[in-house]
């Protein structure tokens, strides 16, 4: 049997194949598009009519490839970019009608809790007590834990995407957005984090594109040759970064190492929430792993046999 996970988010749309035989998502197939329903998206994050479009015409190619490449079942979810706008649910019904997709979902603490379950599995038990960072479009994730899945789990809105939104709103911004969104994500978080009690982590881990970039861009092995070759963010690496982000157009950005075009305007947000969480919780470094939440989805699936998430279901597709 092959498992299909459809992901909508803030900047691609992307296709998962496993074979459930495995008992490990390892992918037999992947697909992606980029339709960017996050560019030029208002403050309030309504999706409007382009955008929508968009998605529609994404998840309809999606769902082609998913028939072509054999899934016998599929999980379809969107993440911040539509879970919180404004008009969500006619955006969901829009593309129900015009795809046949149902798409559910994914609250970001489930988010949270997903991905950690697939750095765990990742780097196994001896990873011992371990700390997941996760730097998404529209949310920022952590969980910790001991166990398969976390003991505690949070999302804020302090996503890469929303941020650039919010507070950057030229290109390049200037030194009083860039501090203002410092000053904002280092309150934020640090309300948050002085509320919750976590022991020191054994492995501090990051999961997301963003902080893959993040890696490159600080001198971590270029993708190219492998998942197995070992990365990690520095936040000593990180910290002069912001502020050579802060005075390059996006353009400019796109050209380095690492950080690809369709990210480009908000790589510079995405190292201000990295550096600011690694400060305020005293981590020098983190591990990165090249699993995320699809590969937890896949996992809850293989493991459990049970629908992992209550707003979205695995529903035939044969």
């Amino acid at each position: 049997m092959r498992l299909g996970v459809l992901d909508v988010g803030s900047n691609t749309v992307n296709l998962v194949v496993a074979e459930a035989d495995s008992g490990l998502p390892l992918p037999v197939h992947a697909w992606e598009q980029r339709p960017r329903l996050a560019h030029r998206l208002p403050a309030d994050g309504t999706i409007g009519p382009d955008a929508l479009d968009r998605m529609i015409v994404s998840v309809r190619e999606a769902a082609a490839e998913a028939h072509r490449a054999g899934v016998n079942r599929m999980f379809a979810y969107t993440t911040a970019v539509v879970r919180d706008a404004p008009n969500r649910d006619a955006v969901l019904a829009q593309v129900r009608k015009a795809t046949g997709v149902r798409l559910g979902t994914i609250t970001g603490v489930e988010d949270a809790r997903l991905t950690f379950l697939a750095a765990r599995r990742w780097l196994g038990w001896q990873a011992g007590p371990m700390l997941m960072v996760d730097i998404g479009g529209g949310c920022l994730e952590v969980a910790f834990g001991r166990d398969r899945l976390p003991e505690s789990a949070m999302s804020l809105p302090l996503g890469a995407g929303r941020l650039t939104r919010e507070f950057l709103d030229s290109d390049p911004p200037s030194p009083r957005a860039v501090r203002r969104l410092s000053r904002y994500v280092r309150e934020r978080f640090g309300e948050v984090a002085a509320r919750t009690s976590w022991e020191e982590p054994h492995t501090s881990v990051a999961a997301s594109k963003t902080f893959q970039q993040l890696a490159r861009l600080t001198g971590a092995p270029p993708q190219r040759l492998g998942p197995f070759v070992p990365r990690t963010v520095e936040a000593r690496a990180l910290r002069p970064w912001i502020k050579r982000l802060a005075v390059m157009p996006s353009p400019h950005r796109a050209r380095l190492k690492g950080v690809s075009p369709h990210r480009a305007r908000q790589i510079l947000a995405g190292a201000i929430v990295a550096y600011e969480v690694m400060r305020r919780l005293g981590i020098s470094s983190l591990r990165i792993c090249p699993w995320g939440l699809r590969e937890g989805i896949l996992l809850r699936e293989l493991e459990s046999r049970q629908p992992p998430l209550a707003d979205a279901a695995w529903v035939p597709w044969a």
